[in-house]
């Protein structure tokens, strides 16, 4: 999402951006699929014929109606097996805010699906079966939420009707759910009972739960505050491309564009280019042909400086007095992604922001056990899906901020060399001891 500045920059107005990004997780056939199809329906975002396809699928199928899990499951491996496999991603809007839904697969070997969609996400749904309660999958989903700073998370106890609506049952869940996330870093944590199927509690408030006092899901959604949950203090923008048109009415124009990772941009501001240090001044910043006194991010701009400086894609403009970590022995926890266990001493290249180099995995201090929270230290590998503690040594500097103060800076991937795949999403916890 684009937005545009005023010369006085209003931190406030800034912080009430009305886009909100959130993921729907939990195990297979909680429901995820259904309660955002009923999210979609509900709040009438849907358009006709998109409703005419799905009950002409759900025909296909031998339903009747429509299945509004459909609306989601875009893939015909999806709509044959009545599963979800990719991540897919929906948006819709009410008056008061705007969304982007990543619908994650809840089976167990497409956690790093659910990990992809979970990067860029400021709230969590993670959706519970009333009748089975807090699962492993569950507490996997929970636990990678925190493990990628999502600040808040909203626990539906989907299928209430199931269980005649039983408000014991909804309070054992939430009771055991809030043991298990007492150990995780997440301190925003709301409980909704809800029939995605029905409807109750998604967009209208269900006649069934009088003993319920909280809001619906949509009204939630619409109001959690996610103000706060943006660095707006360390300015930091990944150079991504050096334009330079040479056109005649811009013969001389150079600068650095990217998308802003974290805090503000001013014109006449003094920067910082990393790594080689050099100071400079904001001259001008542009979107596209539009002038700008000052950016933020996300936005994505062009930073002209003044003086000619060597930049170059995968450096770095920062204030001089707030600058990023430089380090090439890294502690970090990593998400192995590939059917092909991470073994220490195998050589891989790593993507961080928007500069690529070789890593080497020089240790594995403990695998994280996802039911217990406890650190296997005798484990010599990670296996697909697997959460562990590593110690990395690049050949390269990074330039990073710790995952906890700015995800961009913070996070990174890394790639087979052969394959050309992804097998590893990692977040840097600081520099190696």
């Amino acid at each position: 999402m684009t937005t545009t500045l005023t010369p006085t920059f209003d931190r406030d107005a800034y912080l009430r951006m009305d886009l909100l990004r959130l993921l729907t997780c939990g195990s297979v056939d909680d429901g995820k699929s259904t309660l955002i199809g009923r999210l979609l329906y509900d709040s009438k975002t849907v358009f006709e014929d998109q409703i005419d396809a799905v009950k002409q699928a759900t025909l296909r199928r031998g339903g009747e109606g429509a299945d509004l899990a459909l609306l989601t499951d875009g893939l015909r491996a999806e709509r044959e097996q009545g599963i979800t496999i990719d991540v897919a991603y929906r948006y819709f809007a009410t008056p008061r805010r705007k969304f982007i839904i990543a619908d994650c697969p809840g089976h167990v070997q497409y956690t790093r699906n659910m990990a992809t969609g979970a990067s860029t996400a400021n709230l969590a749904i993670v959706l519970v079966d009333a009748r089975h309660g807090v699962t492993e999958q569950t507490r996997r989903h929970a636990f990678i939420a925190s493990l990628l700073r999502i600040r808040h998370l909203c626990l539906v106890v989907n299928k209430m009707d199931l269980v005649d609506w039983d408000e014991g049952r909804f309070e054992q869940i939430r009771a055991d759910f809030e043991d298990y996330a007492a150990r995780l870093d997440i301190h925003d944590v709301a409980f909704i009972p809800a029939s995605a199927l029905q409807g109750d509690n998604i967009v209208q408030r269900s006649t069934h739960t009088d003993w319920y006092g909280g809001p619906t899901l949509l009204h939630h959604l619409e109001h959690v505050h996610i103000a706060s949950d943006r660095d707006l203090l360390d300015p930091r923008l990944p150079v991504q491309w050096v334009i330079r048109p040479q056109t005649e009415a811009d013969p001389d124009y150079r600068a650095s564009a990217g998308q802003i990772a974290a805090g503000v941009f001013r014109v006449g501001d003094e920067v910082c280019a990393m790594p080689s240090g050099f100071l400079s001044k904001v001259k001008s910043i542009r979107i596209g042909e539009q002038q700008l006194d000052q950016a933020a991010a996300p936005q994505s701009v062009a930073i002209e400086l003044e003086g000619d400086i060597d930049i170059a894609r995968g450096d770095l403009l920062c204030r001089p007095n707030n600058k990023p970590q430089v380090g090439q022995d890294l502690d970090a926890m990593l998400v192995w992604m590939h059917d092909q266990p991470m073994t220490p001493g195998k050589k891989y290249a790593i993507k961080h922001t928007t500069r690529w180099g070789k890593c080497m995995v020089a240790d594995l201090r403990y695998r994280m056990d996802i039911q217990t929270l406890s650190r296997d230290t005798e484990s010599q590998q990670l296996a697909l899906n697997d959460i562990g503690r590593v110690r990395l040594r690049t050949t390269t500097p990074l330039l990073f901020d710790p995952y906890r103060v700015c995800r961009e800076t913070g996070s990174f991937i890394i790639v087979d060399e052969v394959t050309q795949g992804t097998v590893g999403a990692g977040m840097i916890l600081g520099e190696a001891d």
